[in-house]
């Protein structure tokens, strides 16, 4: 037997054993690969110290305020339209580029990265330091978009247009009722975390973002931390009440966030992968 036929694979494929490394080499990663990647950027986020967690929180609640300038300016400029509201939608996923490129905390991605190592290692201390991470990634984020909201309207920035624009947007949000907020939450709060899954699987990264960010513009799905750049922009003019902030958006639609990145994606992911550990671990001799 030749050297160029003891190198052909007997599993049937015809391929040298150094073509089937380049063939493996091209598949994508396997979920419980992509759900360890993830694992270990939650296990690095929850041993970051609160000061780290702070500004960088507060940083991206200040980038995701751009969804809100972004998507008023195209909408101000735009004519009338339901293909025009196509495009509009594009400006609300520039914050979200922002933030995810710039490796920044965002709340909504800590519900699949952070609850990871808490579902693969539950204890009390995993459970803290989960609760810890979401509180002040939490507060940075709303502090960033109240801050970026205020500002929007008092620095004279804009055209009367635009500004009024930025209204519309909110009380676009405000029309929704609380079981609308939970419910259009739940479905960004999952779209979220499958960017998060998707981008850990894939080198175009910036593609995943635009395309899960603009799904959840155009669906008018409801998401904490832009809402509340939204609402609050509201809020700061006399527009809305700080109370219906609270009760009528932000309480519904944190849980539905909660609800869709935690509770159904993130649970079913590990319950997958753990499902192909079992399997593996019956087959083994």
């Amino acid at each position: 037997m030749t050297d160029s036929e003891k190198a052909v694979s007997d599993n049937g494929s015809g391929l040298s054993q150094q073509d089937q490394y380049r063939a493996r080499k091209q598949l994508p990663p396997a979920a419980p690969v992509l759900h360890e990647t993830i694992r270990l950027l939650g296990e690095e986020e929850l041993n970051r110290n609160l000061s780290a967690l702070w500004w960088s929180a507060l940083a991206a609640g200040l980038s995701m305020g751009f969804s809100l300038m972004a998507r008023g300016l195209l909408q101000a400029y735009l004519p009338e339209g339901n293909g025009f509201y196509l495009v509009e939608c594009a400006g609300y996923s520039v914050g979200f580029v922002i933030v995810i490129l710039a490796r920044q905390q965002l709340f909504t991605e800590n519900t699949i990265t952070a609850v990871l190592p808490f579902m693969s290692s539950a204890s009390w201390q995993k459970f803290g330091c989960l609760l810890r991470l979401w509180l002040i990634v939490m507060l940075g984020n709303l502090a960033g978009v109240a801050l970026y909201a205020y500002g929007l309207g008092r620095m004279e920035l804009f055209e009367p247009k635009v500004l009024h624009a930025f209204s519309a947007i909110g009380e676009e949000v405000m029309h929704n009722s609380p079981w609308q907020m939970f419910s259009k939450g739940i479905m960004a709060g999952w779209l979220i975390a499958m960017m998060v899954w998707m981008n850990a699987a894939s080198s175009a990264r910036l593609m995943v973002v635009l395309i899960m960010t603009y799904l959840i513009s155009i669906g008018g799905f409801t998401h904490i931390i832009v809402g509340s750049a939204e609402v609050l922009y509201l809020v700061f003019h006399g527009q809305a009440s700080l109370a219906s902030y609270v009760v009528d958006f932000a309480l519904p639609t944190l849980a539905g966030n909660i609800v869709g990145g935690s509770l159904i994606f993130a649970l079913i992911s590990h319950a997958q992968v753990r499902g192909d550990e079992q399997l593996n671990v019956e087959k083994s001799p």
